[in-house]
């Protein structure tokens, strides 16, 4: 039977190997039973690629993808780019026997503005071409800014229709988020989505302590508007199942969890009730 891998976008974790280095990391990784990952938002230094490669052999964690930006987010802004540092990033992936590398966003330089963002979306696909030669696969990451429409099409399917050798990571929380189905979108682009986040979206309790002792109803908007959360797998309002057959069907191959905020539980902690989530609705055999 058909089936995929279910992993951890390392993002989630970064503050863990600050603490405790990417060893001790991915040692935990391996106790939760996860059995892939992607490494995001870590510095690829020459310690922590040869730790992510020592740990990836001693506990058999798989690195699904890696990740680069284009170009600098902002002008003068540190970190590795595919245009500046190429042979580096090509030279990580191989090291670390990665076939797949992504950009998690547009250079913050770009958003709103349909121009500077088709130029951003040439040169990745560009840049996709090239990385193809060495094996290497470059796919895009979406959020919900993805979703406004530009002389009535959505951003996200102009990128698609713009693009050839780019494939795409599906957020399914940002997709919801963006005002579309994720079931529906994951479809639509079978064939280019080796990648899925499998991250939940749960409406929060509203902070009512902002009306206390007046009737501020600035306040209370804010408050009201912005009650949409970051949720472990299956702690949220998304038809998670419907959303990983829909991937598999489409020809994604690894599933990654990630929660951008966990609002003060421990990471590893929200991991483990995304696993267990996981484990009961049938999908054990994926990690």
């Amino acid at each position: 039977m058909k089936k995929g891998k279910i992993g951890v976008q390392m993002m989630m974790l970064k503050g863990k190997v600050e603490q405790i280095g990417v060893y001790e990391t991915m040692r935990k990784i391996n106790e939760l039973g996860y059995r892939c990952v992607e490494v995001s938002q870590i510095p690829m230094t020459a310690d922590n690629v040869s730790e992510l490669k020592r740990a990836s052999a001693d506990f058999d964690i798989q690195i699904a993808s890696l990740s680069a930006a284009l170009e600098p987010m902002m002008p003068g802004m540190p970190g590795e780019t595919l245009a500046a540092d190429f042979d580096k990033i090509v030279n990580d992936c191989k090291t670390l026997d990665c076939k797949f590398l992504r950009i998690g966003m547009l250079p913050l330089t770009t958003i709103g503005n349909k121009d500077k963002i088709m130029e951003f979306v040439k040169k990745a696909d560009g840049v996709a071409a090239k990385l193809a030669e060495h094996g290497i696969e470059l796919y895009y990451h979406n959020h919900h800014i993805e979703f406004q429409k530009y002389d009535g099409e959505y951003l996200m399917d102009i990128i698609k229709n713009n693009t050839t050798h780019l494939g795409f990571e599906f957020d399914i929380h940002w997709i919801q988020r963006g005002g579309e189905n994720p079931i529906t979108y994951i479809k639509k682009y079978a064939g280019r989505i080796a990648l899925l986040h499998l991250k939940d979206y749960r409406i929060g309790q509203i902070d009512m302590s902002a009306l206390a002792g007046s009737l501020d109803m600035g306040k209370f908007m804010q408050a009201f508007t912005n009650v949409v959360e970051f949720a472990e797998v299956g702690e949220g309002n998304l038809d998670m199942k419907g959303i990983i057959e829909a991937g598999l069907e489409s020809g994604s191959q690894y599933f990654l969890v990630e929660q951008d905020d966990v609002y003060g539980r421990d990471p590893f902690d929200c991991l483990k009730t995304s696993a267990d989530n996981l484990r009961k609705m049938g999908y054990a055999d994926w990690f």
